[in-house]
């Protein structure tokens, strides 16, 4: 594989920062906080506010892994050249989607949006998980354990921007809204329990999910028994989900240093 271009480092140092200082628009008085946008047109399956403070981890971590990435060192990286248009398409996909957000609202345009990134967001994610030479210790904590974050929350909130746009729309289920949103809540946490067992249980992307679980436990949860109850068994489902993935190879796979993991590879485990 041919080293990457010097636009390419720079295009997700680029977009990594637009994603941060995007959402900072409503402060100069161009658009609505996306919270309030949020508020709006909040579902039962809307976590609690204290979920959001998640997006300052995966800020830092966004950038870290944006400087890593750029870094001399780095340049002949090979999992660096395989993941950094996608990762600058999911971080270009966050800019827009707050700026799009803050100033018309959760429409289904943004939830496209949402779906373009968290799209980015599984491509590197499958090549992490495919990925058969070994992590470095830099690559570990700072390509893996971000953008695993990253695409974990991001199947989160894809789910709950999509309910959210409905309402924005003017379709809500009525009488139905927790039944339906308990159905949606089991559906995300069958497809993370899928995603968790095809990626050899990626620790980032089960904690993470499981803090998105814990705030809609936290708020729909405390309103509706159907919707803790679903949050619950989602919960159960990726967490036996991940163990599984490990005991398959993945704990070899994502928290031995490459080293140790020379001339031996997980073929067996595939």
């Amino acid at each position: 594989m041919q080293e990457t271009s010097t636009g390419a480092r720079w295009l997700v140092i680029l977009t990594a920062l637009l994603q941060i200082a995007l959402p900072v628009l409503p402060s100069l008085g161009i658009g609505q906080p996306i919270g309030d946008q949020s508020d709006e047109v909040s579902t039962l399956i809307t976590p609690a506010g204290w979920a959001f403070s998640i997006w300052g981890a995966l800020y830092t971590g966004s950038l870290l892994f944006a400087i890593y990435q750029a870094l001399p060192t780095q340049r002949r990286n090979r999992l660096l050249q395989a993941i950094r248009w996608p990762a600058a398409g999911a971080f270009a996909g966050n800019a827009v989607w707050a700026l799009y957000t803050q100033s018309f609202g959760l429409s289904l345009v943004s939830a496209a949006v949402i779906v373009f990134t968290l799209a980015n967001l599984l491509v590197i994610l499958r090549r992490l998980a495919a990925w058969r030479e070994g992590f470095s210790g830099g690559d570990r904590w700072l390509v893996v354990l971000p953008l695993s974050a990253l695409a974990s929350w991001l199947s989160a909130a894809t789910i709950v921007n999509i309910a959210a746009s409905l309402r924005f729309h003017g379709l809500d289920a009525g009488s139905g809204a927790p039944l339906v949103s308990a159905a949606i809540v089991l559906v995300g946490g069958v497809i993370a329990a899928l995603a968790l067992l095809r990626t050899f249980g990626n620790p980032p992307f089960a904690l993470v999910f499981l803090w998105a679980l814990a705030a809609i436990y936290a708020a729909g949860g405390q309103q509706e028994t159907l919707i803790a109850l679903a949050t619950v068994i989602s919960a159960l489902l990726v967490i036996v989900a991940a163990v599984l993935g490990l005991r398959r190879g993945g704990g070899a796979h994502w928290l031995e240093d490459r080293s140790s993991l020379s001339g031996r590879g997980l073929s067996a485990a595939r």
